[in-house]
């Protein structure tokens, strides 16, 4: 997914987006993007020491099978530095943690910072409920539209699942402006057609994209 920093002109483009969207419905859109949803350390530390465990018992294994010997202190002694420098490498660098964490994890992770992102933004609090919620992990490569209560009610998961679709394919293709610009339109679209807006209506958040 997308590496690239998102310039300010593009946050422009995004919260015009949003503006030019929200004109049309009562409804409220909000957009973050996260570099990572999870530091994971320790599930890597867990991922590698599993790994070493497994490496360790074929070379012991293997050792028999050669008839060679080693004194057990000494292959414990030998199996915890190797661990040790694991942790050490794992703990400098951060960018290879990902790389040791099974693809459901995370999902899990990112979908979880989703909601929580959903609450702390306060997405969930509009009068109406009609609030939604375009999210983005770059690190798990993971986008999710969370959708309020009053709109869930009205809009199919499908609908939003084509949304992510077509989010996820630009931000593949280094355009994750685009993408969120194309997600707004998308939402807009809904929001517009089941919740046109009135002459009441207030913006109750903020338009433009969060970066975490």
């Amino acid at each position: 997914m997308v590496t690239r920093p998102i310039s300010p002109q593009d946050h422009e483009r995004i919260a015009t987006a949003i503006r030019a969207a929200e004109e049309k419905t009562d409804g409220e859109i909000y957009c973050v993007v996260a570099h990572a949803s999870d530091g994971y350390f320790f599930p890597a530390a867990f991922m590698a020491t599993v790994c070493m465990l497994i490496v360790s018992l074929a070379v012991g294994y293997g050792l028999e099978a050669w008839w060679l010997s080693i004194r057990l202190p000494h292959f414990v002694l030998a199996q915890l530095l190797a661990l040790a420098c694991v942790l050490v490498l794992l703990w400098a660098l951060p960018g290879m943690r990902i790389h040791l964490v099974p693809r459901r994890l995370r999902y899990q992770a990112a979908h979880a910072n989703a909601i929580k992102q959903f609450l702390a933004r306060n997405v969930h609090r509009t009068t109406a409920r009609t609030g939604v919620l375009i999210f983005v992990s770059i690190a798990e490569r993971y986008a999710e539209v969370v959708a309020d209560s009053g709109i869930d009610a009205k809009v199919g998961q499908h609908v939003w699942d084509g949304v992510v679709r077509d989010l996820t394919a630009h931000a593949g293709d280094d355009r994750l402006a685009d993408g969120f610009v194309k997600a707004i339109e998308q939402v807009g679209a809904v929001l517009a057609e089941h919740f046109p807006v009135t002459s009441g209506d207030s913006n109750e958040l903020d338009d433009h994209l969060v970066e975490i």
